[in-house]
């Protein structure tokens, strides 16, 4: 069975965990949560990391924005939602999205879409452009930039 932890070694253990990696506070909360500490203690802990700058929300948005669409191909839809179930407030997402280049996101996109449309088999037909404008929407990407690349034919060069 596993030992309640004390709050101070919550404490080291979250200031560590913030240290590698950028956390938001509400995974930090399910953190203390799961650890078995009290709502009270986690609130203090909470408190006094986002004081000490080891949490800011804002910082893990902008840091989460920018992975996602970089690094894991996501598009803005994607990215708003996964940030929303992290309670992140509405205000500090759409922060979060004006960071993004517009023309690197394009970039990301078509190379998703071209990636994507290598695979298929049904090449450049009304099956392979429908599964193609799917699997745009559901990588986040908005259905008016997924269509116009694939009405474009960059895809398909």
């Amino acid at each position: 069975m596993n030992k309640k932890l004390t709050p101070d070694k919550a404490l080291a253990r979250l200031q560590d965990l913030c240290v590698r990696s950028e956390q938001c506070s509400f995974d930090l909360r399910k953190k203390l949560y799961t650890w078995g500490l009290s709502a009270d203690a986690s609130e203090k802990i909470t408190t006094l990391l986002i004081s000490d700058k080891f949490i800011d929300d804002e910082r893990f948005a902008q840091a989460f924005t920018r992975d996602k669409y970089r690094f894991s191909g996501w598009g803005r839809m994607k990215i708003k939602l996964h940030l929303a179930a992290k309670h992140i407030s509405r205000a500090t997402i759409d922060t979060a999205m004006l960071a993004i280049d517009e023309d690197e996101y394009r970039s990301v996109a078509l190379k998703a879409l071209k990636a994507k449309a290598r695979t298929l088999k049904e090449g450049n037909t009304y099956e392979g452009r429908t599964k193609l404008f799917r699997f745009g929407v559901t990588r986040g990407f908005e259905t008016g930039l997924v269509s116009e690349l694939i009405k474009s034919g960059m895809i398909w060069e």
